[in-house]
């Protein structure tokens, strides 16, 4: 069974009240806000003790990435606290290079042929995946979701529990609405959309298309998946600006698409143009927010998301039910709103000793 990868980051994560708007003149204090060093059974989890000395858990995303490495050092850090009890978590934490919902399905379903404890799914299309989860819970596997996407019970998923971003449309309206702001509320606006089918993707961009439609002085000329490519966004973006020249401003929805729209628009020349805003910690996206050409990122606790994943995970395991004192049956991870204001405190908290000078 794979060992996760080692990863290269000392990256931990932004953990502030859930989906909330930081207060813009105020300055954050990065070590009082990103989660780092938790324990086992920390709020909102209880204490428990495992019932077995070992447990094998597979847990699927959606694709190779960054933004899943970070998840990965919150799962590696909860196996060590395991390892210190004495007990041994093996994690199979494996994706494809690129989103395929048939591929994340022929995974589950290889998965579920092994003595695995329990399934874990990062769901990369609803209407694909969910009713492989449910047949698979009905033959008496045991499978949850976690970090980005989840197919709810009302999606019709039968899926025991959920671990990650409950609140990705509220992302996508807080992001939504400081654009407006910045634009006056008025003028040609376009979105990067991330994977088509992608529960996290379609609920921001649904926040993203609920607030606009609020403003009848924004015009949404174009809204395209960029499929997680930094490329791909680059690309997108050089196009709206050819196509359309008084373009003022670019909704991002993901980790990789405003680092390719900022690249674009600073190729161009156009950063005191065109204003961007989007998801997530990457160290570029990160710069190009201290740097102003990026007004706001919505950053995900994705450590937590990684440590509390396998906590829940082995109460699964051990036929632990969902309950007040056990664990939710959406257990709930956090996103802040960060400005220009927080970025250097956030890159030397996240990347000491790694980032450009601006």
């Amino acid at each position: 069974m794979k060992k996760l990868l080692a990863i290269g980051l000392t990256l931990i994560m932004v953990c502030c009240p859930l989906a909330v708007m930081a207060d813009e003149e105020a300055s954050v204090d990065a070590e009082n806000v990103l989660s780092h060093d938790l324990e086992l059974g920390d709020a909102p989890l209880s204490e428990y003790t495992p019932q077995k000395d070992e447990y094998n858990l597979y847990l699927t995303y959606k694709l190779i990435h960054p933004w899943w490495d970070s998840v990965g050092i919150g799962i590696q850090d909860a196996v060590d606290r395991y390892a210190d009890m004495g007990i041994t978590v093996n994690v199979d934490y494996n994706a494809p290079v690129q989103p395929d919902a048939s591929d994340q399905v022929a995974r589950i379903e290889q998965a579920a042929g092994n003595k695995f404890d329990v399934i874990g799914v990062d769901v990369c299309d609803i209407e694909i995946v969910t009713p492989t989860i449910n047949r698979l819970i009905a033959d008496g596997k045991k499978i949850m979701t976690f970090s980005s996407s989840d197919a709810t019970k009302e999606d019709g998923c039968d899926r025991i529990a959920y671990v990650g971003n409950t609140h990705n449309y509220q992302d996508g309206v807080d992001l939504a609405e400081k654009l407006a702001e910045m634009i006056d509320y008025k003028g040609q606006v376009a979105a990067l959309c991330g994977t088509i089918g992608a529960p996290c993707h379609e609920d921001r961009k649904r926040g993203f298309d609920d607030v606009m439609a609020k403003y009848p002085d924004i015009e949404v000329v174009d809204e395209q998946y960029d499929n997680d490519s930094v490329e791909n966004a680059l690309a997108i973006t050089e196009g709206w600006m050819q196509t359309y020249p008084d373009l003022v401003g670019i909704f991002a929805n993901n980790m990789g698409n405003p680092i390719g729209a900022s690249q674009a628009v600073i190729d161009a020349g156009r950063t005191d143009q065109i204003t961007i805003v989007g998801m997530d910690h990457d160290l570029r996206a990160l710069e190009y927010l201290r740097d102003g050409v990026i007004t706001a990122l919505g950053i995900q606790d994705c450590y937590k998301m990684g440590f509390d994943t396998v906590q829940v995970a082995i109460m699964i395991a051990d036929g632990v039910e969902v309950g007040e004192d056990t664990f939710p049956e959406q257990l709930a991870e956090e996103t802040t709103i960060c400005y220009q204001k927080d970025a250097q405190a956030i890159i030397d908290f996240l990347y000491p000793g790694q980032s450009s000078a601006s």
